[in-house]
């Protein structure tokens, strides 16, 4: 994923072991290696290695981008910054948004209850998820 070999990349997690939290980064089971070999193709190369392979979460992604130094590696860690202070923008926006709306509320009696009523269900954060991501059993 980051144009680096397996081996520099397992080097790199053994190096900065303690940048991989159990929630970042976990090793599959020989059952869940032997899935996952089963359902992918090109990973048939494992089938009969002794070695089990980590499997990263979305923040062990991040981290192996800041751990790795190749360009595809800088690239990402580029990219997810400024997804970051996109998402920092958004929320300060979200907060205005709320502030203004308040302000509307307090201006204006009960008549328009229902509309802002409406207005902050739309603004409010969906449901986490509860579907876990990865392989765990």
């Amino acid at each position: 994923m980051y144009a680096v070999p397996t081996k520099r990349l397992n080097e790199q997690v053994r190096r900065n072991h303690a940048r991989f939290p159990a929630d970042f980064m976990f090793q599959l089971t020989a059952q869940e290696k032997a899935e996952v070999v089963a359902s992918c193709d090109h990973l048939r190369s494992l089938k009969f290695s002794p070695v089990r392979p980590y499997a990263f979460t979305e923040h062990g992604a991040l981290m192996l981008a800041l751990v790795l130094n190749s360009p595809v590696a800088v690239a990402a860690s580029i990219q997810i910054v400024r997804a970051f202070v996109r998402l920092r923008e958004l929320a300060l926006m979200h907060k205005d948004l709320a502030s203004k709306l308040a302000a509307l509320e307090r201006k204006y009696d009960a008549r328009f209850k229902v509309v802002f009523d409406a207005i902050r269900q739309l603004m409010a954060p969906p449901a986490p998820r509860t579907k876990r991501i990865g392989f765990r059993a």
